[in-house]
């Protein structure tokens, strides 16, 4: 395969072609694409952060606006997966440094971004071990103590598990393990990783720059938590399967036409219900609204793009607003969110009307 000239970076063309690869599911091009861009010069860490991982979040995006499904969508995470295997046999690092650990959260699966900063580090002379996706901290722990390490690496992509994150940060504290953390459940300015008191880095390499520099990665501030003394956050979570019981039997009371759901949607409503109390638990963990005003504003899309109306999702706030009267912060976080499901359901269900 020809890419043109050697410049060391991914050319323009590459990108189209690898996304249509993983459009057809043709693993076999998909690595072709790849593995022609190492042989033309480009650096192996360029090929995967400038071709890899913005094909993924495409591929994501369009999960998002239903024009992939689920099964498209996990076929081109395993081809890209299948890519990162080939550029890391390709390149053949051997280690230098000392040893990172590198892990998703306790129920995190989305392992492909956590796997490719192994990869950089990797790259960049550190041994690595990567226990991909969903380690309990009990395990991770039980790691460290077993094997010495420079430090650990931790990611998160959804929001909702930053008080596992913060469980998991402590644990690998108290053996004594430096902790970098990344990924967008963090913030996308990292403020959820400050509100915790954890390094945080907005990138691969800025990851494996801060691995690099231990006295960076033990300088942080501690975490600001004070606001948890009220035990809103510790209730609600108590209350988790309460919750949905009560408002998937108020939604079927106020909007008839769930009642005709098949298993399948119904299945997807009672995952949205407890989607809701938990994202609206985690934003009572870091005392911040705007993290369930973000993940509402983004499930409107999401519901909309799948036929169902923005007004459908307001019942259900306004429910767990009434049931939730008594926690002020949480009241507070639900009726901002309600807010702005009306506002869209008046503009005519989307943001962009």
């Amino acid at each position: 395969m020809t890419v043109g000239p050697i410049t060391g970076a991914v050319p323009a063309g590459a990108w189209p072609r690898y996304l249509e690869c993983l459009q057809e599911a043709d693993e076999y091009a998909a690595i072709e694409v790849a593995t022609g861009l190492l042989a033309a010069g480009v650096p192996a860490e360029r090929v995967l952060l400038d071709l890899v991982a913005p094909a993924q979040a495409e591929v994501g995006e369009r999960w998002a606006r239903n024009e992939w499904s689920v099964a498209q969508e996990h076929a081109a995470t395993h081809i890209s997966e299948r890519v990162v295997a080939a550029v890391a046999a390709y390149a053949d690092s051997r280690p230098t440094r000392g040893r990172v650990v590198v892990a998703c959260m306790d129920g995190e699966w989305h392992a492909l971004p956590p796997r490719l900063v192994a990869e950089v580090l990797r790259l960049r002379g550190w041994q690595v071990t990567f226990l991909g996706a969903s380690v309990p901290a009990a395990h991770l722990v039980s790691y460290l103590h077993r094997h010495d390490a420079h430090a650990v690496a931790l990611a998160c992509a959804l929001p909702m598990r930053l008080p596992h994150a913060h469980r998991m940060v402590e644990a690998c504290r108290r053996a004594d393990v430096p902790v970098v953390v990344g990924g967008r459940g963090f913030g996308v300015d990292g403020r959820w990783a400050r509100r915790l008191g954890v390094a945080w880095a907005p990138d691969a390499p800025s990851a494996a720059d801060l691995v690099a520099d231990e006295r960076a990665l033990r300088r942080v501030a501690p975490a600001e938590l004070s606001h948890l003394a009220d035990d809103e956050y510790t209730s609600l979570a108590k209350r988790r399967g309460e919750l949905i019981d009560g408002a998937l039997a108020d939604l079927r009371e106020r909007d008839p036409s769930t009642r005709d759901y098949t298993p399948a949607q119904l299945d997807s409503t009672v995952s949205d219900l407890g989607y809701i109390v938990d994202f609206l638990a985690a934003a009572l963990y870091v005392d911040d609204g705007s993290l369930f005003a973000e993940f509402v504003d983004w499930l409107v899309e999401i519901l909309t793009s799948r036929g169902v109306p923005a007004p459908v999702l307001g019942l259900t706030l306004e429910h767990y607003g009434r049931v939730l009267r008594d926690f002020p912060r949480a009241a507070r976080f639900l009726d901002a969110a309600g807010a702005s499901v009306a506002a869209v359901a008046a503009a005519g269900g989307s943001r962009d009307s």
